[in-house]
This record gives structure tokens, C-alpha cells and sequence, in this order.
């Protein structure tokens, strides 16, 4: 604790009601976020001669103020603390980074509906089911009910513009509502409500519509639709008895375990939909060391339920594997918000019980592979910086150029720390003003646009470069030039492939003195490089095909000013085309509705010169 806080003459005066409390360290900057049901008992434990846990003493020594908000209520606090630590993301607590969206089922609502995916916030109109833990599920669950039920899967722009049947009503995968007289709507819609049963996972209900209907078309002599009851009827019972993971339970849970380690902990969210499990997900949160399970799991739901990433809901019912002192709090927060009755529960027996074991076999599963990755990782940087015979790395960029006979060239840089790949600092440059197909010109801009007024926190400790000697000397003379006043310097390397391109036959060539070094191909250290090289080249060409494609499909009207997308639909409609656009006369343009003389000779030279 820092001298300038005097915690006796702040615990004399503080509240005893419930609250938030926001520490600060001596830069003003929000190091810890915290409620308590009693502010002046939770604040004293802080200040105690004993404090137990080392994160607990490793925040006391930095506290240099201590800030209250006093609420009505222990839930209004939960509430507010978890819109704290949104907001400032303190290093002290526990965090959770978790920017993906998830999928759903949507049926639409059109005179045939369709069944479909949907990702994203739920503005169309139609019937929703989910979330499902990733896209796989859903594409899973879609051709499973494909055939199952014969409702149609299409885009509404495929179905508006069909004049005969497609190849899935030819294999009896659709009824075909996109062509008037194949199917009744009566019996579309007959096929649509026992999609949605299927959905909702009233199964037996699903079985007992087909086997009345088989009967009811069988009394009335119509045995071709009786067929095709039966053959329903048999594809769902097999497809009962295949269904995996699947139990008693009818209700819609979500089912978290827990596994921890001194430094990592794994999150595990298993989702269950009427019984069955239709997946899970693995989080690691940003915590710091020694925090315990009870501060985890609590800071867990109340950002994964609260946050509303991804359109995620919290079902009515969620289960953990470990006892929480705050579960009625928790529960009555998550009800607050969501407007209806949500329940925690961590006493349990029979099925869930079973369910939550597997959660937590998950995420034990789970954290021993992460860690064995970090530990590899590890080894690896440890044996590269003993083969380079340099300082600690803690952060490794790679540069690769990538274009198609020199057409869009983009260049990538890549970002590794300790522990791997850094996504987040990855970068594209798009290369101008250079002689199409000069690599050298195009790294030289990449490398300048890089570190120009370059934070001297976030400069590499190597700098790995995709090529021989001469990418090499160019990258050579842009860091000489760009970090001329620099404390720091970046170990630059470059990686040339072997004569027959084979991975463990690169050469490495070492900035300054052009040393060429061959490692052996089985060394780890050489192992590392390859990831990033192997990283920055794919990540350079991603970034060439989307440019690529991009000018492809760009029509060459789009580059011209004063020519909008109506002018331009008006002079490929009236002329018949791109190619008849360019054949066409400046006095044969100017004919076109929109289009004056000025224009149509503007839109002329620019076709032709």
C-alpha cells in the first residue's frame, strides 16, 4: 500500500450499505472493481495486518484512493460492478473477452417460410431457436432436417425466380413451394409445424402427427402420401436412436465447469436444448494469479449472461459446478435484467448432476491442452533465444509480400508474443505507387508505413523478413532510417527458402553481418520460425485475394466521378452491357436517360484512354 492512502481514516468514515467500490493506483487509472453487501466489512478486509492471497496483497500495495457508490440493494450493486469492469477493464479483476455471435434457427415469416441460419441481432421477423455454440451446429441440424421435413432452405431471391423445381425437390428434399401446383399450402404448413415441434424437441408429439396422418391417408386410398408418412416416420425414429448425449431432462440449461490452474482457468459452457446437448464452448479469462474459483465463476456469468454479446440469452435455468455465497444474488441480477425468472443452481442430483461433471471433464480437457500448448510454445521461444544467443523475446513481427504478376500487392505483418500468434496487432498495408510485380519497393513501404513514429513499446525484439539478402539490405536501410533516435533496435532476419521450397531447408540470413545460419530441421527454435513465416504468408495472401477479388468484380463505370450506381444500372440497361458501353459513341451515350453530353464524352475518355 502506497503511502499517500491512509486506510484507518477511510474506514473511520465509510458507509456499512451496500455499494460498489473502485480503487485507483497513484496514476488515477482504475486497478480493481468490487461490490459488497456491507462496504465498510468488505473494505477493512482489505487493510487487515493478515491479508491472505498474494493478488490480494500484490492490489493493496498499489492502492492509492478508494472510491464508494452506496445503491439500494446488493443486486443493483452486481449490476452496476459488472458495468464498471465493462467499462474499465481492470487488471485486478477477472475479465472475459468474448466478441463472437452467435447462430441461430430462424423460421421466416413469408407464405412459405424458410428454415435457415441467422447470425446477428434478431431483426427479421420469423421464429428463432437457439443460440447454438458455432455455424457447424446449425448447418448440422439444417441437413439433418432436410431430411426430415421437406421445407425449403433456400434464399429468398433463389425461391422468387424459380420457374421449375430445383435438384433437392428432385431427391424429395423440398416440396417445391417455389413452383405453383406441387405442393398445397395446407400441406407445407403441415410440414412446417412439425419442423418447428422437431425444433422445440417434442419428438414423440412429431411421431404421433406422422403416424395419424399415415393412417388418415391410408383410410382415404391416397397410399403414395401414406408412403411418404411412413418413410418420415422411420428417418425420425432412426434418427431418435442415434442422438447423442441426450437425456430426461426437457428443460433448455446452460451447464458451466470450472478448471483451474495457478496462472490459466478454463470456462466451459455446455448448451443443452430440450435434453440434448448441442454443444459447448471453452473460455479463458484474463485473470490475475492465484484468484480464486468463487471470484471467477461469479465474474463469468455476470459478463457472459449480462453483456449480451452475440445476442446470447441466458436460458431459465443455469448450472454450475461450484458453489457460489451470491447464487440467490446472482440469480435475481440475471432476472432483472432478462425481465423473467432465471434460476442458478449448483446443488444437484441425477441428470444434471451427470451434466455438470461433463462440463467440468470438459474444461479440466480443456485447460491441459492449453497449457501444454503455452509449454511447448515456451520451450520453443527458450531455444530460440538461446540459437539467436539474444535477450528475452517478448514480441516477434514478420513481414511477407503477396500479389498475382503484380496485380493488388499487399503486404502483411504478423504478431507473436509469448504466447503465440497475437491477432489483435496483425496488419495489412495495400501497396501503391510502385512498379507492379518490385518486392523490394513494395517491403521497403510496408516496413516504412510500419515504423514511422513506431511506439517504442510495441517494437519488435526480431523482426523476421519473408526472403534473401536483398529483401533483407532493403529492410536493412528502412529501420536504420526510421529508428535512427531509437533506444531500442529490432534483431532482423531474414528467411529464404531452400532451392527445393521444402519446409526445414530455409536458410536464415542475420541482419548486420549477412550471416547465413541452417538450423536442423527438427529443432523446435526452427519449428517457431516457420509458424510465424508460414503465418505472415497466409495472412498476406487472404489479404491479396480479397483485393483481387474485389477489382474483379468492380465494374470499370465505378471508378469514373458522376456516374452512381442508378446511371450506371441506366447505361448497362439501355445499351445492353459493359461491352456494349465501350463500343458505344459519345452521341449514342448521351441518349441514355440521366446521361448529359459532358458526361457521356467524360464517361467516353475514360473508357478509352
Amino acid at each position: 500500500m502506497t503511502q499517500s492512502f491512509d486506510a484507518q481514516a477511510f474506514l473511520k468514515v465509510v458507509t456499512e450499505q451496500p455499494g460498489v467500490y473502485l480503487m485507483f493506483d497513484d496514476a488515477g487509472v482504475i486497478i480493481y472493481v468490487g461490490k459488497a453487501k456491507n462496504l465498510k466489512k468488505r473494505l477493512s478486509s482489505y487493510f487487515r495486518t493478515q491479508v491472505s492471497g498474494e493478488k490480494t496483497r500484490a492490489l493493496v500495495r498499489h492502492i492509492h484512493d478508494v472510491q464508494v457508490t452506496v445503491t439500494h440493494t446488493e443486486t443493483e450493486a452486481l449490476i452496476l460492478e459488472h458495468n464498471l469492469i465493462k467499462q474499465h477493464l481492470p487488471r485486478y479483476n477477472v475479465l472475459l473477452r468474448d466478441d463472437k455471435s452467435y447462430p441461430y434457427i430462424i423460421i421466416s415469416d413469408h407464405r412459405h417460410p424458410r428454415i435457415g441460419l441467422h447470425r446477428g441481432a434478431r431483426k427479421k421477423k420469423g421464429e428463432y431457436f437457439g443460440p447454438y455454440p458455432n455455424g457447424a451446429a446449425v448447418r448440422e441440424s439444417l441437413h439433418l432436417m432436410q431430411k426430415l421435413f421437406p421445407v425449403r432452405q433456400c434464399e429468398d431471391s433463389v425461391y422468387a425466380n424459380r420457374s421449375r423445381p430445383c435438384l433437392l425437390y428432385q431427391i424429395k428434399r423440398c416440396a417445391g413451394p417455389c413452383v405453383t401446383g406441387l405442393v398445397s399450402d395446407e400441406e407445407y404448413n403441415h410440414q412446417l409445424q412439425l419442423a418447428r415441434l422437431f425444433l422445440q424437441g417434442k419428438n414423440q408429439q412429431v411421431l404421433q402427427d406422422l403416424a395419424n396422418s399415415m393412417d388418415v391417408a391410408s383410410t382415404e386410398l391416397r397410399f403414395e402420401d401414406a408412403a411418404k408418412y411412413r418413410d418420415q416416420l422411420q428417418a425420425l425414429r432412426r434418427v431418435q436412436e442415434q442422438q447423442f448425449v441426450s437425456g430426461n431432462v426437457l428443460d433448455d440449461l446452460d451447464v458451466i465447469g470450472l478448471a483451474l490452474s495457478p496462472s490459466q482457468a478454463c470456462v466451459q459452457v455446455l448448451f443443452i436444448r430440450q435434453g440434448k446437448v448441442l454443444g459447448s464452448r471453452s473460455y479463458f479469462p484474463k485473470m490475475p494469479p492465484d484468484t480464486d474459483a468463487e471470484e471467477i465463476l461469479q465474474s463469468f456469468v455476470l459478463q457472459f449472461y449480462l453483456a449480451g454479446i452475440g445476442g446470447r440469452e441466458a436460458p431459465a435455468e443455469i448450472l454450475l459446478d461450484h458453489t457460489l455465497s451470491d447464487e440467490g444474488v446472482l440469480s435475481d441480477a440475471l432476472s432483472e435484467h432478462y425481465g423473467r425468472r432465471i434460476k442458478l443452481r449448483s446443488r444437484t442430483r441425477s441428470e444434471r448432476a451427470r451434466f455438470i461433471k461433463l462440463a467440468t471433464t470438459n474444461a479440466q480437457t480443456a485447460l491441459a491442452s492449453r497449457l501444454a500448448h503455452k509449454s511447448t510454445q515456451r520451450q520453443r521461444l527458450l531455444q530460440l533465444e538461446e540459437v539467436l544467443a539474444c535477450p528475452p523475446i517478448t514480441r516477434m513481427e514478420c513481414f511477407d509480400i503477396s500479389h498475382t504478376m503484380g496485380e493488388k500487392t499487399v503486404a502483411s505483418c504478423v504478431v507473436f508474443n509469448q504466447e503465440g500468434p497475437h491477432k489483435s496487432e496483425y496488419r495489412r498495408f495495400n501497396i501503391t505507387g510502385i512498379t507492379p510485380g518490385d518486392d523490394y519497393a513494395a517491403m521497403e513501404q510496408a516496413l516504412s508505413r510500419r515504423f514511422h513514429q513506431a511506439d517504442i513499446d510495441k517494437l519488435p525484439d526480431i523482426l523476421f523478413i519473408d526472403g534473401g539478402l536483398g529483401q533483407l539490405a532493403r529492410a536493412e536501410e528502412v529501420i536504420a532510417r526510421e529508428l535512427a533516435d531509437s533506444p531500442r533496435q529490432p534483431l532482423l532476419i531474414g528467411v529464404a527458402k531452400g532451392v527445393t521450397r521444402k519446409a526445414g531447408l530455409e536458410t536464415l540470413v542475420m541482419g548486420g553481418s549477412h550471416e547465413e545460419r541452417h538450423l536442423p530441421a527438427d529443432l523446435p527454435a526452427l519449428h517457431l520460425i516457420q509458424h510465424i513465416r508460414d503465418e505472415s504468408h497466409r495472412f498476406a495472401i487472404t489479404g491479396h485475394r480479397a483485393q483481387r477479388g474485389k477489382a474483379r468484380t468492380t465494374s470499370t463505370l465505378e471508378t469514373i466521378a458522376g456516374v452512381g450506381a442508378k446511371r450506371r444500372q441506366a447505361l448497362l440497361k439501355y445499351l445492353g452491357g459493359i461491352q456494349e458501353v465501350k463500343r458505344a459513341s459519345v452521341d449514342e451515350l448521351a441518349k441514355v436517360p440521366g446521361i448529359s453530353q459532358a458526361l457521356a464524352e467524360k464517361i467516353h475518355d475514360a473508357l478509352h484512354h
